[in-house]
């Protein structure tokens, strides 16, 4: 089974894919996809289409995993932003033919460490040991990205 877990945003969505076999985790690819700042709008927006839409022809994943949108009510604008990311996220999941499940943060931080108030540190550090690689490795983003592809893991019953 290969999930690619995506972290959306606008100045960085982060990505990263894995492969299960049996109880065999593979890092894939994880990395994070910069449209330009001063690009205009829809052209940012295009950027994160075709970068993801490129991952997703390279490697067939069977689900992709996105953060629920969550924000605090002072941050509106950004909850309108975060959408737009997010419906393109949606869109090529729908044309792709690939299943999209969404998570909090909190439920893939309890699937992957117990509690789901621990910090982001501490996730990226658990991603990192997860995966036997070193945690300095990982941008904040990729890392987030691929918490939720092994939260997901572990949520649908795939010990990890």
């Amino acid at each position: 089974m290969k999930i690619l877990g995506v972290d959306p945003g606008l100045k960085t969505t982060g990505y990263g894919l894995i492969r299960l076999q049996g109880n065999k985790i593979q890092l894939m690819e994880a990395g994070i996809i910069t449209p330009k700042t001063k690009e205009v709008f829809q052209n940012r927006i295009a950027t994160i289409y075709r970068g993801l839409e490129e991952i997703i022809e390279q490697h067939r994943p069977d689900v992709i995993v996105l953060e629920k949108l969550y924000t605090h009510y002072r941050h509106a604008t950004t909850a309108c932003i975060l959408g737009h990311v997010r419906g393109v996220i949606c869109l090529l999941s729908s044309l792709k033919n690939v299943q999209l499940v969404e998570y909090s943060v909190k439920r893939i931080r309890v699937a992957l460490t117990g509690k789901g108030s621990v910090s982001k540190i501490q996730t990226q550090s658990m991603v990192a040991h997860l995966l036997g690689i070193k945690a300095e490795k990982l941008t904040a983003d990729a890392s987030d990205a691929l918490a939720l592809a092994l939260g997901y893991a572990q949520i649908v019953g795939r010990k990890i």
